[in-house]
């Protein structure tokens, strides 16, 4: 039996089997789509692409050993090949932005119902792009939007601390050594300076004196708050 040619050819990747499934049935049901492979890591999703050349290729964002976003690259990297469509649970401005801009044609969460993504689906065949709930026409525009909301809601250094990474800075800004530290919050030396090296890498200072004159200028002199965050070791 010989595949119709009306068809949409569909690659699916998922590191979710009992998802995958599911999904092949839905678009199978419907009589317009044909599953031809499934993948349930980014590193498959790129050798099925290739291999079955698919028309879409429905791809998880987040997935073992290479990512969606990872997979996504890989295939912009080589030119040619299938629509992607990002199927996730959740996806941030920053990362809308990204991959569009490596080639995808859309985006389209788990929760959407299910003629949803078949719209959905059909819209990036017929060279549209989709993202959310929402057929795009101008691409351009809607780009600059998203990288304009990505860079406002971009979190200050300061906001990526943790809460006992807070802790640790406000005992080095009162004069604290690593030792004295750990004895303060009851943690090992050694997990005190692999805090600090990451404290370091976020805040962009190089050593003590740079730390306590950051945390001095931007208001962590003070310990968070006990119920600002998990402060587990």
């Amino acid at each position: 039996m010989t595949a119709r040619e009306d068809l949409i050819r569909v690659v699916i990747a998922d590191d979710h089997p009992i998802l995958r499934e599911g999904l092949m049935r839905l678009l199978e049901d419907d009589g317009g789509f044909e599953v031809v492979g499934q993948a349930a890591d980014g590193a498959e999703a790129v050798r099925l692409a290739r291999e079955q050349q698919p028309d879409v290729l429905l791809l998880d964002l987040a997935m073992p050993r290479a990512s969606g976003l990872d997979a996504l690259r890989e295939l912009s990297a080589s030119g040619a090949g299938p629509k992607v469509l990002l199927l996730t649970v959740a996806i941030d401005d920053a990362q809308i932005v990204e991959a569009l801009e490596l080639g995808a044609r859309g985006v389209v969460l788990k929760e959407a119902a299910t003629e949803l993504l078949f719209k959905a689906i059909r819209s990036v065949v017929a060279g549209q792009y989709w993202v959310g709930r929402d057929l795009v026409t101008d691409i351009v525009r809607l780009l600059r939007e998203r990288r304009a909301t990505a860079q406002r809601r971009r979190p200050t250094p300061a906001e990526r601390l943790t809460a006992r990474e807070r802790e640790i800075v406000a005992a080095v800004a009162a004069g604290a050594s690593n030792r004295e530290v750990a004895q303060r919050l009851a943690l090992a030396e050694d997990t005190v300076k692999h805090h600090m090296s990451n404290i370091f890498d976020k805040l962009g200072v190089s050593n003590r004196a740079e730390l306590a004159s950051y945390a001095a200028s931007h208001g962590l002199t003070e310990p968070p708050p006990s119920d600002a965050g998990d402060t587990k070791s």
